[in-house]
C-alpha cells in the first residue's frame, strides 16, 4: 500500500477485553492489531486510533478504568487519536480533517464492534471516496441474542467486501515504507 494509506483503529480500549464478558477471540484479536500497527509504524504509515467516549455509566466513559486504548497496541507519540461519541468515526469529530491534512485516499480498517463502529465507518468511509480496505480477521464483536460472534464477523465480511472494502486477511496486508 502506498504513501496516501493510513491503519484506522476502532475502539480497542481496555474495557472491551473485560475478563467477565471479554470480545471474541480478543487475545487473537490484540496480536493481529499488535502485527499490523509494527508493520505500519515501521514502514512510516500513518495509525489513526479511534477511541470511543461513552456516557456517564458506559465502561468507555473517559473517567473510567475501561476508557484507555488497549496496552498491547498502545499508540506512539506520533501517531494521531480521535475521540468519538458515535459509531461512526466520522460524526462529530476531526477524522476527515487529518485524513485530509494527510493526504490520506485509503484507508485500512480494523477494530471493535463489528456490525456497529466497524460496520458504520466502513460504509462512511467509502462513502466519502476513500478506498477502504477491512481487515477481515481484524475486527470482533458479541455474540447476540440471535447469532454468535464468529456468525456476525462472517456476514459483515460478506455484506461489506466486494461492495464497501476490499477485504484482505491481516497477514496479506504490506505496507510500502514513505520515500525519503
Amino acid at each position: 500500500m502506498s504513501g496516501d494509506t493510513a491503519l484506522l483503529i476502532i475502539d480497542i480500549q481496555t474495557g472491551m477485553f473485560d475478563e467477565k464478558d471479554p470480545v471474541n477471540e480478543g487475545d487473537k484479536l490484540l496480536q493481529i492489531l499488535a502485527g499490523l500497527t509494527a508493520k505500519a509504524h515501521q514502514s512510516g504509515m500513518p495509525v489513526i486510533y479511534v477511541q470511543h467516549s461513552g456516557g456517564d455509566n458506559h465502561i468507555l466513559h473517559s473517567s473510567k478504568p475501561g476508557w484507555p486504548i488497549h496496552p498491547a497496541i498502545a499508540p506512539q507519540p506520533h501517531d494521531l487519536i480521535v475521540h468519538k461519541h458515535h459509531p461512526d468515526s466520522f460524526q462529530e469529530t476531526n477524522l476527515q480533517v487529518e485524513l485530509h491534512r494527510l493526504g490520506i485516499k485509503n484507508l485500512v480498517v480494523a477494530g471493535i464492534q463489528t456490525e456497529y463502529c466497524v460496520d458504520t465507518t466502513c460504509r462512511r468511509t467509502y462513502s466519502l471516496g476513500y478506498d477502504v480496505t477491512l481487515v477481515e480477521d481484524g475486527h470482533s464483536t458479541w455474540d447476540n441474542t440471535h447469532l454468535n460472534a464468529s456468525q456476525i464477523i462472517a456476514h459483515h465480511n460478506e455484506t461489506l467486501g466486494g461492495w464497501f472494502v476490499n477485504l484482505k486477511p491481516a497477514d496479506s496486508i504490506k505496507f510500502d515504507p514513505l520515500p525519503v
